[in-house]
């Protein structure tokens, strides 16, 4: 142990302060004990003593030596340029650090099995040689050289695919066949099947081989194509220059037919059965002109729909419209409806069409007088008002409210432009004022037809339809008429329809779904190149 005396007057930090007491000496190390007016400085031999008078040292050192002052402070001055240069130097040290940008060497993600060795085999320089099958492209490396002229391919396989408003030879032309050739085609082509009737979208394959001369169209090798659902047509090179090859493709008519319970909601239900959704709507729209869906209609009946449905043995499926809907509740029958006739309309079993109920409005707008006595807005007096006024604007379309025959159209009196109609039962109506009239006296019209366009003429104050209806040569209340429209079949034409309803009936559920069988030989699975290779090696040994 070492023991210092300072005197209270001897030179050191310590001092008086303002108030006459003194403060303590700012020692770097040691002990500092009191005894009789001086300090005792006593320095222990520890560790711990040590190492704290050391780092006292140090922190002051440093503190001295003022390594990073304040940049906003002084500027300019040599304080600040030392400061500056601490800066630069501690940012160059920093990036001198910084990791490499080369990348980082890793085990490789794939595991290299049997398999994938197998698939490398399979790009090796001899598969690639003799043309290979993958469609890959290997890596250039330094052995490559560059060619003053590069080879033509031998052969060009492309696919062509026919536009909506595309003729055949123009697509041909388009694809590289040459005009000549081209047209030939499309003659062979035409022997078969119109082009005109190929559906667009049609995708034709095509290859085409080694030019006979340089800027000259490649000669076509062959093509295919899917001419029809039942038929594909080839055509190829041989000896004796091009032919056309016909495939006939074995196709199967049997009706889909789709059964479930209507459950919840009917339009669910038979897509989840796998209905196609044209189907369902066209189901849907059946049923309601001959039933009250959301009463006759209960969520433990079974639906019943029969769908037109082609397959190929190729594979493909052709789903086409709509041929029966039905309903059953407890086993029975609660509707059944067949499509019949050119105009596709459902007919009920007992030969029934659809039912229509009540009128067509004859245009959009509304009722401004009604029939009954009214005081004439032209000649000023009352007289009976015998039909109804809708209100329009000029050229507003006028539609038949029902089917019927003209047996008038043209001009008459008051009524200026004026068609009547004379439907079943001995009824009639009329249409005045028009425009403009769109029909000819004889001429059949169909409920909704436009039959004229609203007007002004005659007796009239302004554009409106003055609508009236007969019952023999007596004016009515058009109020009070609802029409029921109903086709029925009789005859020979009923016996029929029953007999391919109950045909039809004979379809069973899902029976359309399985694959039928292929008529011919099916080709043989092309192998890859590397296969190949392995097979003759084998006959080698």
């Amino acid at each position: 142990m070492y023991v210092a005396r300072v005197e209270s007057g001897a030179s050191s930090d310590a001092g008086q302060d303002g108030a006459g007491h003194w403060r303590a000496a700012a020692l770097s190390h040691g002990q500092v004990i009191a005894e009789d007016g001086s300090y005792l400085l006593r320095r222990t031999t520890t560790f711990r003593s040590r190492f704290d008078a050391w780092h006292l040292d140090a922190s002051s050192w440093l503190d001295g030596l003022d390594l990073a002052p304040s940049l906003a402070e002084n500027i300019g001055s040599r304080r600040w340029w030392r400061g500056l240069g601490t800066m630069l130097g501690l940012g160059f040290a920093a990036i001198s650090f910084w990791p490499d940008f080369a990348p980082l060497e890793a085990a490789p993600a794939m595991i290299a099995d049997s398999e994938v060795r197998d698939e490398f085999r399979s790009q090796s320089i001899m598969p690639l040689a003799l043309g290979s099958d993958s469609g890959r492209h290997m890596a250039a490396t330094g052995a490559v050289r560059k060619l003053a002229a590069a080879p033509e391919r031998p052969q060009i396989q492309l696919v062509a695919t026919l536009a909506q408003g595309d003729s055949f030879q123009r697509m041909l032309q388009r694809a590289g066949v040459g005009k000549g050739e081209a047209s030939q085609i499309t003659g062979m082509v035409e022997n078969a099947i119109a082009t005109a009737d190929i559906e667009p979208g049609t995708q034709l394959d095509i290859t085409l081989g080694r030019r006979t001369a340089p800027g000259e169209p490649r000669p076509l090798e062959s093509l295919s194509f899917r001419a029809r659902f039942d038929l594909a047509l080839s055509v190829e090179r041989g000896a004796s220059g091009l032919s056309l090859i016909r495939k006939p493709i074995a196709v199967d008519e049997t009706p889909l037919r789709i059964r479930g319970t209507v459950g919840d909601s009917l339009y669910r239900s038979a897509r989840a059965a796998g209905a196609p959704a044209s189907a369902v709507q066209a189901y849907l729209k059946a049923l309601g002109g001959h039933l009250d869906m959301d009463r006759s209609v209960g969520s433990a009946d079974t639906f019943d729909m029969i769908i037109s449905y082609r397959r190929a043995e190729t594979g493909e499926r052709q789903a086409g419209n709509l041929l029966y809907a039905g309903v059953e509740r407890d086993g029975k029958p609660k509707a059944q409806l067949m499509r019949w006739g050119d105009k596709g309309k459902f007919y009920e079993a007992s030969g029934v069409g659809e039912t229509r109920s009540g009128l067509v409005r004859p245009v959009p707008g509304a009722i401004s007088s009604r029939y009954g006595m009214r005081r004439h807005p032209i000649l000023g007096y009352k007289r009976m008002h015998s039909g109804q006024d809708y209100r329009g604007g000029y050229g507003t379309p006028i539609r038949a409210v029902t089917d019927g025959r003209v047996a008038f159209a043209g001009r008459k009196g008051g009524y200026g432009n004026f068609v009547r109609l004379n439907h079943a039962g001995g009824l009639g109506t009329g249409y005045a004022h028009m425009s403009r009239i769109a029909v000819r006296a004889g001429a059949s019209v169909q409920r909704g037809q436009v039959i004229g366009y609203v007007g002004s003429t005659g007796l009239s104050t302004g554009p409106h339809l003055h609508y009236e209806m007969y019952r023999g040569n007596r004016k009515i209340d058009p109020a009070s008429v609802s029409y029921v429209t109903r086709a029925e079949l009789s005859g020979e034409e009923l016996r029929r329809f029953r007999s391919r309803l109950a045909s039809l009936k004979t379809v069973e559920a899902g029976a359309a779904l399985t694959d039928i069988e292929p008529s011919g030989p099916q080709e043989v699975e092309v192998r890859r190149e590397i296969d190949k290779l392995d097979a003759s090696y084998a006959q080698r040994r």
